[in-house]
């Protein structure tokens, strides 16, 4: 969930260079479309292992995670790099909520205490200097954080159903892409040069190696614990902001982090993933 963290801060970094020249319909496409171009590369499977009788949950997924992706991009490009992958990443309380009513056997209170930390954390974050302007993308990221946790539900039920990770991450990059490029088509795509081809390519490269990875992290560890380490996502990008992008933090924003930290390996010491010991997927 580490590696998954920093590939997912560098695709926000990513996506902040390239808000400027390409709206956010075309940085989802590229993003789409490089990272289904690897991932053929990468899975070279013969055609039959494409097939999935579980077609109603990819479509729930892709839904779900694209309509995230999206409002996900609309923040980054008009909030600070750290506001709007924090807001993002409140997914975490949503799944929590969904385990507690779905699941409530699965309800473990000591992690649930971490997540409410962490959650604190974020509160921290929340600096008071966003203006009246920024509030709709505010509630715009904490949108892109409701669905990213309906997605997680879906590759979670789909990982106990033993849909492999790669077939998952497949069909919401294969979605994605058709998507997107359709609504390209009935619009006046930006124009990208040659130049702008290692922001493009290192866009999907990083979103789908962060996907990869996801995927095999909550299929292997107990939910609420890899929940609260995606909260690295948050520490990862507001150094990228800092070194990249000149986005100075406030030291309110750091003790967030610090906090956010805290609770996520909190949660990992408070009860260790045990092979077989809960299951979940993204």
């Amino acid at each position: 969930m580490l590696v998954a963290s920093l590939n997912f801060a560098l695709m926000g970094f990513f996506v902040k260079r390239g808000a400027g020249q390409f709206g956010t319909t075309a940085l989802v496409f590229y993003r789409s479309l490089f990272g289904l171009m690897l991932l053929l590369v990468m899975a070279r499977k013969p055609l039959r292992a494409y097939a999935t009788p579980h077609w109603r949950r990819h479509l729930g997924r892709s839904v779900s995670g694209l309509a995230s992706l999206w409002l996900y991009f609309i923040a980054i490009a008009h909030l600070p790099l750290a506001t709007a992958v924090t807001l993002s990443y409140t997914s975490p309380l949503f799944l929590a909520g969904y385990l507690h009513i779905a699941h409530p056997e699965e309800s473990r209170p000591g992690l649930v205490v971490f997540l409410l930390a962490g959650f604190a954390g974020v509160a921290l974050l929340l600096d008071p200097h966003i203006t009246r302007g920024q509030w709709p993308y505010a509630l715009i990221g904490l949108g892109s954080g409701f669905g990213a946790g309906v997605s997680y539900a879906q590759i979670r039920a789909m990982a106990r159903m033993g849909e492999p990770d790669w077939r998952v991450v497949f069909y919401f990059t294969t979605f994605s892409t058709v998507v997107t490029g359709l609504a390209l088509a009935f619009a006046h795509a930006p124009a990208w040069r040659w130049a702008d081809l290692p922001t493009l390519v290192g866009l999907g490269l990083v979103a789908t190696l962060g996907q990869l990875t996801m995927t095999r992290a909550y299929r292997t560890g107990i939910a609420l614990v890899v929940a609260n380490l995606a909260y690295a996502t948050i520490v990862f990008s507001a150094l990228l902001g800092l070194a990249g992008l000149h986005e100075h933090l406030a030291m309110q924003t750091w003790m967030g982090m610090a906090v956010i930290t805290l609770a996520g390996v909190g949660a990992s010491v408070w009860r260790p993933v045990r092979s077989g010991d809960g299951a979940a997927g993204r």
